[in-house]
C-alpha cells in the first residue's frame, strides 16, 4: 500500500470514527444507574408514587423488578413511567429475566415483561387499573415449549394499522428468534409519533405498524376515560413505562435519541 493509499484509509477512518462519536452524543440516558430519578411509579391497588414492597429497585447499576417483598401477587400490576412524554424518538435498552414468576399470577406472565409506548400519564390511571392505555413492546423468553419470539406488540386500550388495515387483535407476533431467560437481549424501538413504530431486537427489525389509536371499548386499559375527558383518539405521543407484571426482570442501558426536528 502506498503512502497516499494509507493516508486515504486513515482519513476515511477518521471521518467514520467522528461520525460514530457524534451519533453516540445524541443519546441521553433515561436511567442514571443510581436511583429512580426521572420516573414515577404506579402499581395497581396502591397510590401514585408508592413503591409497594420495593418492587422497583436499583442494585449495582441495574434497574430490577423484584417480588421478594410480596406475600402474593394479587393482580398488583405495576409500571414505572418516565416523567416526560415523548413523540418522535428511538429508545434502546437491554433486559434479562431472572427468578420465577409469582405463583398466583396468570400463566402468561411467565418470563414476560415489556416497555409501554405512548402510554397515558400515570396520574390519569384508576386506583386499581392494571395497565395503562398504550402500545407494549413485549419481551418474552424461552419456556422450553417451542418458539417464543420477543419484541411482539400488545395493545392495551389501543389499535394499530398493519399493511394498511386496522389490526384489532391484542397481540401481533414479531419475527424474532427465541432467547434464553438469563440472556441479556438488546431491544430497540423507533417511534415516529402517529405515523409509524418499528421494533428491533439485537439490531434486527422484527415488527412494524402504523397509525395507533385509542380503543374506547377496551376495559382492561379503559381508554374511554381519556376520550371522555376530551383526549384525541389518535396516539402521537405519550410516556414510556417499564412493566412489572409478576415476573422478576432486570433492565439496563436505557437510552433515548430524539428524532424531533429542531
Amino acid at each position: 500500500m502506498t503512502n497516499l493509499s494509507r493516508l486515504a484509509v486513515l482519513a476515511l477512518w477518521s471521518v467514520l470514527t467522528a461520525s460514530a462519536a457524534a451519533e453516540e452524543e445524541k443519546w441521553i440516558s433515561l436511567f442514571n444507574g443510581k436511583d429512580l430519578s426521572g420516573w414515577t411509579i404506579k402499581i395497581a391497588k396502591h397510590p401514585l408514587g408508592e413503591n409497594f414492597a420495593n418492587t422497583f429497585r436499583v442494585e449495582e447499576g441495574i434497574l430490577k423488578v423484584s417480588y421478594d417483598g410480596y406475600e402474593k401477587f394479587d393482580q398488583q400490576y405495576g409500571h414505572l413511567f418516565t416523567n416526560l412524554a415523548y413523540s418522535h424518538y428511538v429508545l434502546r435498552m437491554e433486559y434479562r429475566f431472572t427468578g420465577r414468576m409469582m405463583a398466583d399470577a396468570p400463566k402468561y406472565v411467565n418470563l414476560n415483561s415489556g416497555v409501554m409506548l405512548h402510554a397515558q400519564p400515570p396520574q390519569s390511571m384508576r386506583f386499581d387499573q392494571g395497565f395503562p392505555s398504550s402500545l407494549e413492546m413485549q419481551f418474552l423468553a424461552d419456556e422450553g415449549k417451542g418458539a417464543r419470539p420477543t419484541g411482539n406488540l400488545c395493545t392495551p386500550g389501543t389499535h394499530v394499522e398493519m399493511a394498511g388495515e386496522l389490526f384489532t387483535k391484542h397481540i401481533a407476533k414479531s419475527s424474532s428468534s427465541t432467547f434464553p431467560a438469563e440472556e441479556w437481549v438488546r431491544a430497540e424501538v423507533e417511534v415516529r409519533g402517529h405515523d409509524e413504530i418499528i421494533h428491533r431486537i439485537n439490531g434486527v427489525e422484527v415488527l412494524r405498524y402504523q397509525r395507533p389509536v385509542l380503543d374506547p371499548a377496551c376495559t382492561i386499559a379503559p381508554a374511554k376515560d381519556i376520550t371522555d375527558a376530551g383526549g384525541d383518539v389518535k396516539l402521537g405521543y405519550g410516556h414510556i413505562a417499564l412493566q412489572a407484571e409478576g415476573q422478576p426482570v432486570w433492565f439496563r442501558k436505557i437510552e433515548l435519541m430524539s428524532l424531533e426536528k429542531k
